[in-house]
């Protein structure tokens, strides 16, 4: 085993241990630069834009997709056991639950988090950040910040977009396609689903994953290597790390929701 070097495993532990520390400071200093941020509100307005609005269209159209889809299975399970009434509110509970959130903090991974740290990667090897840091000027919270609270703010809206989307999918294939009786259809929704307990929970849910998908595609970038390689590498990290994180957390949270 003359290939196992007792050394090199002491520094890789190091170095990780060293990166999570970086990170861990990383994030504490952009959720100081909150107050500071506001202050200049238009800097997160147009990353709002840029984050919200260019992600609308794939968010909107997989939202109606997942609803046709759980419009039809929900149908033909519930007509087993004589409930086919209740498919809003199975419909319902899924997407504001579950799927709304955790969806779309997938596709907001794969579509603004790489786009985030392709960015900020860029920036990194044209040596613009560097150039900032000689003028003075903090990166931190003058590229990062605003970026990293736009995509806080702009998840739980997405997320709303997709789970309504997904319930005008349930109802059309329902309603219009299968024949549910629409009243039944609403009123299981009205009566069956909680505002807090319920539609609370996925915006909070939403809200961490804002959280942690902005924050990672943000660290990705801001720490790649200022190399082609190197910024199409940390660009596969946000998409693998972030949806790992997004389901981790996804378990963690439920779990922690229906206990208490």
């Amino acid at each position: 085993m003359s290939w196992f070097k007792p050394a090199d495993v002491g520094f890789s532990a190091r170095r990780q241990l060293a990166d999570l520390g970086q990170g861990a400071r990383l994030f504490v200093r952009l959720l100081f630069t909150l107050f500071s941020s506001l202050k200049r509100f238009g800097l997160i307005r147009d990353q709002i834009h840029f984050l919200g609005n260019y992600s609308l269209a794939i968010i909107a159209v997989s939202g109606l997709f997942v609803g046709f889809v759980f419009g039809l299975q929900g149908y033909y399970t519930l007509q087993r056991y004589g409930s086919s009434e209740a498919l809003g509110l199975l419909v319902t509970l899924s997407l504001v639950r579950e799927l709304g959130p955790v969806v779309t903090a997938l596709l907001f991974a794969g579509r603004a988090g790489t786009s985030l740290t392709a960015e900020i990667g860029l920036m990194k090897a044209g040596e613009q950040i560097s150039v900032m840091e000689m003028m003075a000027v903090d990166p931190v919270l003058r590229i990062l910040a605003p970026r990293f609270w736009a995509g806080v703010i702009t998840m739980p809206l997405l997320a709303a977009v997709f789970s309504a989307m997904g319930i005008i999918g349930g109802w059309v294939v329902g309603v219009l396609m299968i024949g549910v009786d629409a009243g039944s259809f609403w009123s299981q929704i009205q009566g069956g689903v909680d505002v807090w307990k319920d539609v609370g929970n996925g915006v909070i849910k939403s809200v961490v994953f804002g959280f942690t998908v902005t924050f990672i595609a943000l660290l990705q970038g801001f720490e790649a290597q200022p190399t082609p390689e190197g910024v199409a590498s940390a660009t596969t990290r946000t998409v693998v790390v972030a949806s790992l994180s997004v389901l981790g957390l996804d378990f963690i949270l439920t779990a922690l929701m229906f206990t208490i």
